[in-house]
């Protein structure tokens, strides 16, 4: 499984959306989700969505900002990221959990987000 994303720079209050193309061998997946990582920290949960849709779980920090979905049946994960603020400046990562899996076992490179206040 391959997992592909693509970010930007934006300024606070602003909205964005990422998306994340997953290819390779996708009938065995069962969750995909969103980490990311900023500066100094460690890399740390964003959201998560059942491959098959539905199912979403948000960290308490975006929850209400952010949504996560799928691609109507398209290979894609979104996350639409509203009311940005500089805080969530960071690398996201798109990742994906197989069916049996005990932990996210397919990650993408990981893209840049930017927000200037």
């Amino acid at each position: 499984v391959q997992l592909q994303a693509s970010g930007g720079l934006v300024q606070a209050g602003d909205s964005l959306r990422l998306s994340c193309a997953v290819s390779g061998r996708t009938d065995n997946i069962y969750f995909t989700g969103w980490f990311r990582q900023a500066p100094g920290k460690e890399r740390e949960f964003v959201a998560t969505i059942l491959w098959s849709g539905g199912n979403t779980v948000y960290s308490d920090s975006v929850k209400g900002r952010f949504t996560i979905s799928s691609g109507n049946g398209k290979n894609l994960v979104y996350l639409q990221m509203n009311y940005l603020k500089s805080e969530d400046t960071a690398v996201y990562y798109c990742a994906s959990r197989s069916s049996g899996a005990t932990d996210w076992n397919y990650w993408g490179r990981g893209t840049q987000v930017t927000v200037s206040s």
